[in-house]
């Protein structure tokens, strides 16, 4: 495990997120040596993209925490939370229940990605893996901000919305390629 790294730095900020904090955690060393650059300038930049998208408060003040774990820890967090005893790329967890376009409070809440199952998806989908890394974080933050797709209109309304947020980012449709 590594020391999590601290990413609330105002300028390490995107430009117009100074009330956005970010903790970056790296508890798996596989995610430095994966290929995707600077971790932290590649998570600052999806979730700056995704506060955007959502129409977050560039003034917010408010906390979210990232952690880059393996699939042995996420898929223990995924039976322990969700009652599914096997891995998934990303795990949300709000502090709070909000809406979408409700302010978040002083914390947001915390996201958690696998580096095996990631990459694994990344591959079958035959996507970049810095993209589909970026997808994930900003589709995690969306879930922290009241957005989820457990019905249909739902579903609609988040993916309409992380298309343009990853278009923003130069990232193509996810779910173009993916037959439902």
């Amino acid at each position: 495990m590594s020391a999590p790294r601290a990413a609330n730095d105002p300028g390490a900020a995107e430009p117009g997120f100074a009330g956005l904090a970010l903790r970056l955690s790296v508890e798996d060393a596989g995610w430095d040596a994966a290929g995707l650059g600077d971790l932290e300038t590649l998570v600052w930049r999806a979730v700056a993209a995704a506060a955007a998208g959502a129409g977050l408060p560039a003034t917010v003040g408010t906390e979210l925490g990232v952690t880059l774990a393996d699939d042995a820890a996420v898929q223990a967090l995924n039976a322990e939370w969700r009652g599914k005893d096997k891995p998934t790329n990303v795990l949300s967890f709000p502090i709070e229940d909000l809406m979408p376009g409700e302010g978040p409070g002083p914390m947001l809440g915390d996201l958690i990605l696998a580096r095996e199952t990631v990459f694994r998806e990344a591959a079958l989908e035959n996507k970049s893996p810095a993209d589909h890394f970026c997808h994930l974080v900003v589709h995690g933050m969306l879930h922290c901000l009241g957005y989820d797709h457990e019905d249909e209109d739902e579903a609609e309304a988040m993916e309409a919305l992380e298309v343009r947020i990853l278009a923003d980012l130069g990232i193509a449709d996810p779910y173009a390629a993916i037959e439902v």
